[in-house]
């Protein structure tokens, strides 16, 4: 009863809600370059959601249901505020159940005795062997409530560990070098996605094959002045590659199987 109460009590100081919406480039279009969104796929499966903790929206996801792992997610880049993990994991329970609201709910005191049936929870990387990896990285949030809200499963898929904590963040601290120093006063843009893989763990939840991201700077006269992308296999001796927007729409057209743009 206290644990419950506990919870409840934890849940209305730092309640969020992830709207899920038919057209996010209207809901959440701040998150977009011009606010152009990447592609987003028709099917069904695929669910557009506006990111949004205490009232505020911090970015944006395509989330799918179907293999319980992001697409991608956007976001905006305004420099390094040393943000803290607090590690608290929230799921979405309108994915699972739309008369649920837009309400994020704790992982742990959602789904007690079943898993999420369109989304991932925290069981099903218990013992896995993988990290919880965050697309919208706590690295590069703008302000600690973003930190926080990056902590929500439907932007999270199984990455490994060296590639997560060492390889992949390392790239994230680069990344924020190279836009603070040749990006200064300008608008920044950012997507980080995954390409599903073969495996699944928990017999749920996939496995991404890459990781990826890309950046553009909009200057005075919304143009990407700057840009760039990279994208590494999701193993942990991986290598990741650097190459220009038009080149990893190719790679992810590739790896997709379907037309991919930014």
């Amino acid at each position: 009863m206290m644990f419950l109460l506990r919870a409840l009590m934890l849940s209305l100081l730092f309640g969020a809600s992830a709207k899920v919406v038919q057209d996010f480039q209207k809901e959440c279009g701040q998150f977009f370059a011009n606010g152009r969104s990447p592609t987003i796929f028709p099917e069904p499966q695929y669910k557009q959601i506006c990111q949004t903790l205490n009232g505020n929206c911090y970015y944006a996801t395509l989330y799918d249901t179907s293999k319980k792992i992001p697409v991608y997610s956007a976001y905006k880049f305004e420099g390094v505020m040393g943000c803290t993990r607090t590690d608290t994991w929230y799921v979405e329970p309108q994915i699972d159940d739309i008369t649920k609201g837009g309400n994020m709910d704790f992982s742990r005191t959602v789904y007690i005795q079943q898993r999420g049936l369109y989304q991932a929870v925290n069981s099903d990387y218990e013992g896995s062997g993988y990290d919880r990896g965050h697309l919208a990285p706590v690295y590069l949030a703008n302000s600690q409530s973003c930190a926080d809200a990056t902590f929500t499963l439907t932007n999270a898929a199984p990455q490994t560990k060296c590639f997560n904590r060492i390889f992949w963040f390392e790239k994230e601290q680069s990344l924020a070098n190279k836009l603070k120093k040749d990006c200064f006063s300008q608008q920044v843009y950012i997507v980080t996605g995954v390409v599903p893989g073969t495996t699944n763990i928990a017999n749920r939840v996939n496995v991404p094959s890459y990781f990826w991201t890309a950046y553009c700077c909009l200057d005075n006269n919304k143009r990407c002045s700057i840009s760039g992308g990279f994208i590494g296999s999701n193993e942990n001796d991986s290598k990741i590659r650097e190459m220009n927007v038009a080149d990893l729409q190719r790679e992810l057209t590739k790896l997709y199987g379907k037309t991919f743009q930014f």
